[in-house]
Parts: structure tokens; C-alpha cells; sequence
């Protein structure tokens, strides 16, 4: 299995902290060696950082942690190979255009059946399932929708039903983005925290690292981090109901809706 990390805030903040957890998980805390990706957003735009080696020993991943890009919204992944070759081309996150904006996707178990299951325009590259199943949620939403809904809350429940029809085939714990909001289903395992004043101190679950967070923010700051499991021993983290969909926006969650 793989390990997801989600952030989407209210003012732009670097993902450098959660993202050295998840780095350790990537072969050297943890068994997911497999591959990891970093996408940042600017905007509706994405830029995304791919590589099929253990994020623990990449230099890459380093260069990312020492250059930290500040943004509103981020998506990452370290994989454990479960279907598809150890390749750039099966290395989450994926991504995508829709509406004119970057949809950006990674996914944490395995679809079963999933090739049955059309994808239109949105063709996969690689071999997993996760990359068809991302294309035939887009197909999905393509087709209900001709353009990026103005009723922010018909496109929730649009994501929230496809997921759930795929979810019939598998575990499908993913994390979503569309550049103006992060969308996390929970199938078995995930966990969210709102980081909000009064700030404090931080520790990670792996590691001795911690960070005062007080000396960082301001008060109107407030960051949401979605994990597959917590990244810090110290933080009140909220566990996820399988079968259900959350939708950050602006460092707040907005909508927990059914996905089944």
C-alpha cells in the first residue's frame, strides 16, 4: 500500500515539515520505496515533482525540503508498488486538465476491475489502476458537467458519487485537488488536522523534528494536512469514516459527504 499527504490553507505556506515525515516513510521509517510525488499549486496550475526511487535517500527529495515553494494547496505520495512497474509513469501524483485547470490525484489501495471502466478523452499513461480509475472519475465529471461548476457544492457531490461507484471495486482512499479545493475519500485509513491559532509545537511521529508553529504564523492563519496515518505524535488528529468524502477549502473543511 502507499501513503498520502494532502495541505490546503487559507494563506501560502510550505509543506516542508510534513513533507520530511512523509520522506521518511519513503524507505527509510517506512516499507514505501517505491516511487513519490510532490505537486505544488499556483493558482489553477500545478507543478509536479515525480521520481520512482525511496523519497528517504533522493536527492531530489532533498532539494525539495531545502528549497521549500510556499502555496495554498499540495498534494504527495510515497508509493508501495501494488500494481504497474517501479517506473516514472505509475509514480503518483497524477494529473490531468479539466475545465481548463489542473486536476491532480493519488490513491492509496487497489481497484479491482477497474479497466472495464470508461475514461473518454482522459487516456492512462501508465500501468496502475489508480491512474484508470483517476481518468474515469474525470470522464465522469466531464461528462455531467461542461464546465467547472458555478455551484461549488453540485461539483462535492458530483465527485462524492463517481468516487463512491468506483470505490465499489476496491479500496479507494485518494486525495483530489482541482487548485481551489482538496477533496480526501476515506475507503479504510485517513486522518485530517486543522492547524489554527493558538498555534504550538509540533513533533513528528518518526522523528525527534519538532517545530513551534507560534513563531511562524499569524493568528488568521489556518492550514488543513490530510494523512494516511498521523505525521505528529503531539496534534489533535481526527480519524476518517470509511465511506465518506471531506472537502477542504481556505484551511477549513467544508463539506463531509457520503461517497458510497
Amino acid at each position: 500500500m502507499c501513503e498520502l499527504l494532502g495541505m490546503e490553507c487559507n494563506v501560502p505556506t510550505d509543506i516542508v515539515f510534513s513533507f520530511h515525515a512523509l520522506s521518511l516513510r519513503g524507505g527509510l521509517k517506512g516499507p514505501h520505496s517505491d516511487g513519490w510525488g510532490l505537486a505544488l499549486y499556483e493558482r489553477h496550475a500545478a507543478r509536479v515533482f515525480l521520481e520512482p526511487r525511496a523519497a528517504a535517500h533522493s536527492e531530489l527529495a532533498r532539494y525539495v525540503r531545502e528549497n521549500p515553494i510556499k502555496t495554498l494547496l499540495a498534494i504527495a505520495h510515497v508509493r508501495r508498488k501494488t500494481r504497474g512497474a517501479v517506473s516514472l509513469e505509475n509514480t503518483h501524483p497524477f494529473m490531468r486538465e479539466l475545465w481548463g485547470r489542473h486536476f491532480v490525484f493519488a490513491h492509496n489501495g487497489t481497484v479491482r476491475r477497474v479497466r472495464h471502466l470508461p475514461t473518454g478523452r482522459f487516456h492512462p499513461i501508465g500501468r496502475t489502476d489508480s491512474e484508470h480509475a483517476f481518468c474515469a472519475l474525470l470522464h465522469v465529471l466531464q461528462r455531467d458537467h461542461k464546465s467547472y461548476p458555478r455551484d461549488r457544492e453540485k461539483l462535492w457531490r458530483a465527485i462524492a458519487r463517481a468516487a463512491g461507484e468506483i470505490g465499489q471495486h476496491g479500496t479507494f482512499n485518494f486525495l483530489l485537488a482541482d487548485g481551489e479545493h482538496l477533496y480526501a475519500r476515506c475507503a479504510t485509513r485517513l486522518h485530517y488536522l486543522i492547524r489554527k491559532a493558538p498555534f504550538r509545537t509540533a513533533t513528528l511521529a518518526d522523528d525527534d523534528l519538532t517545530v513551534d508553529f507560534s513563531s511562524l504564523t499569524t493568528p488568521r492563519d489556518r492550514v488543513a494536512v490530510v494523512a494516511t496515518v498521523p505525521l505528529t505524535r503531539d496534534e489533535p488528529w481526527t480519524t476518517g469514516v470509511p465511506g465518506e468524502l471531506w472537502v477542504f477549502r481556505k484551511g477549513r473543511l467544508r463539506a463531509t459527504l457520503k461517497s458510497t
